[in-house]
């Protein structure tokens, strides 16, 4: 089956969080693998939670969870899952410099309490705050 990209069509809120879930349990479990090798240096003891260089390795992590697919494909598993994709307000593919502005400013939208996801639901173009800030949008894949 072939997948086009419809421009026309915003992302819906229910899409836009079920790619949020889907991206969640894939970088928890992500996360879970990439402290094996943390675990192997020290000898398999309790990591302490005030460990700045370990929460420091796992904050990279899922960075670049994000950046990576964003910049290569414009879409995370997640998003691929929901048929969605990240590009520009003007619809070409975004740029690295985008895509680190939009990570950070995700980071706004869950405060306070996700409230600029919740925008979104209220904004014509159906984008949140950090869709606005970076100039992103993410739009629907049909298939054809």
């Amino acid at each position: 089956m072939e997948i086009k990209e419809t421009m026309a069509e915003h992302c819906s809120f229910s899409r836009r969080m079920g790619s949020i879930v889907y991206d969640s349990l894939l970088l928890f479990s992500l996360m879970l693998f990439a402290t094996l090798p943390y675990l192997l240096v020290t000898g398999g003891q309790q990591i302490d939670p005030n460990n700045i260089p370990f929460k420091l390795y796992l904050s990279c992590i899922g960075f670049l969870y994000f950046i990576i697919p964003w910049k290569i494909k414009g879409q995370t598993l997640g998003m691929q899952s929901w048929k969605l994709k990240l590009v520009q307000i003007n619809g070409q593919p975004i740029f690295l410099g985008q895509a680190i502005l939009r990570m950070m400013y995700s980071f706004l939208s869950w405060l306070p309490l996700g409230a600029g996801y919740f925008w979104s639901l209220i904004d014509q173009e159906k984008l949140t705050v950090h869709d606005r800030l970076s100039r992103t949008k993410l739009i629907s894949l049909k298939a054809k």
